[in-house]
């Protein structure tokens, strides 16, 4: 399984020396599709509020060593 580095605090906010997290790809792609940066920072920046996140959930449960269809926003 390929992992991809998740800057908690998107880099373009000044997360590019704050602490980062491993993902899987499908879980990365998921949170950028649905969330924006200032998002991201706001109200997401941290390992445990990504793994409450209701609308990611469902990636969890996804197969790791398969691609999944990434759901996008209605509203980013």
């Amino acid at each position: 399984m390929e992992l991809t580095i998740h800057h908690l605090t998107p880099r373009e906010l000044g997360g590019s020396h704050l602490p980062i997290a491993y993902l899987c790809i499908s879980c990365h792609k998921q949170i950028h599709a649905l969330y924006s940066n200032r998002e991201l920072a706001i109200r997401l920046y941290s390992v445990l509020l990504l793994k409450d996140d209701e609308a990611l959930k469902w990636v969890k449960k996804q197969p790791v060593t398969r691609a999944v269809k990434i759901r996008k926003s209605k509203t980013k």
